[in-house]
């Protein structure tokens, strides 16, 4: 892992601020125009591109100012961050899938080893609050799972980003959809990723922080086009349709802002974490007020 350097002061952008996200299409899309200056909130930034489970495991060391994490994770490091209401991961339809080879009953996975994209993904935390019997985890990246649950050195796997629109390629089947199963136990959204940022850096630059990021957005739906070449730069295995569907999945209006709806689910989600003993509780605000 590469060392983040502190923030420092740029007499033409302001302090620049260390600042996390994936490779993956949706966040390349949301972050393009926040990057390269095509909007302003009175901060540079210098990015690091990294895996969900890099990013969680920075976090858990406060190692960058802002950066997006897991929902799983976000139970853990509530000290020190808070959340942003913009530039996340939560919809409906998009939740990680279980797969496995062949038709498989969830409840024959009892006693059986499991593949996980990180410890503190919320696909790690949506499994075991779907069967809390279940123990027996690997953890590998995202990207290795598919394989893994073909060659039968896992019974099953939690699939997560563009995995769910490449599955079927190795001759697996959907055993159940964690997103699914949420919507139809809470009647809410599911909240996957969303941007954390350190309390320390104060109420003001926090809220300019949440509009930067919400005008982001925005400057990514008007001209969808400008994030094309920064999309395609970290995303090279990737078709321009695998792309696109995958911005389409992941980024909405819950992307702008999480709004009434949004804001409950992520309590629910962090409640029923804490509830289970998975995540601590918390007395910290989650968000700006």
């Amino acid at each position: 892992m590469d060392a983040v350097m502190p923030v420092k002061q740029d007499q033409q952008s302001g302090p620049v601020l260390s600042l996390g996200f994936s490779p993956c299409p949706n966040d390349t899309f949301i972050f393009d125009a926040l990057i390269h200056g095509r909007v302003d909130c009175g901060f540079g930034f210098r990015e690091q591109l990294e895996d969900v489970e890099t990013l969680n495991r920075m976090a858990l060391e406060s190692v960058l100012d802002v950066s997006k994490v897991s929902y799983h994770l976000l139970g853990h490091i509530l000290k020190d961050y808070l959340l942003l209401r913009s530039g996340g991961a939560l919809g409906r339809g998009c939740g990680p899938l279980v797969v496995a080879r062949g038709q498989v009953d969830p409840a024959t996975l009892a006693g059986k080893r499991v593949a996980l994209p990180g410890r503190y993904t919320t696909a790690a935390l949506l499994l075991r609050l779907f069967n809390p019997t279940l123990t027996d985890f690997i953890y590998l990246p995202f990207h290795e799972i598919m394989a893994a649950v073909a060659d039968g050195s896992v019974a099953a796997g939690v699939i997560i980003h563009e995995s769910r629109f490449t599955y079927q390629e190795y001759g697996l089947s959907k055993v159940v959809d964690l997103g699914e199963w949420w919507e139809r136990e809470t009647g809410h959204p599911i909240p996957l990723g969303g941007i954390a940022a350190k309390r320390s850096l104060g109420r003001d630059a926090l809220l300019r922080l949440e509009q930067g990021l919400a005008d982001s957005v925005e400057y990514a739906f008007a001209h969808p086009g400008a994030a094309r070449p920064y999309i395609r730069a970290h995303s090279q295995e990737m078709s321009d349709a695998v792309c696109d569907a995958h911005i389409g999945l992941y980024v909405n209006d819950f992307s702008r802002g999480l709004g009434v709806e949004g804001e409950a689910a992520v309590r629910l989600l962090l409640g029923r974490a804490a509830a289970a003993g998975i995540v601590p509780s918390w007395q910290e605000p989650l968000l700006i007020s």
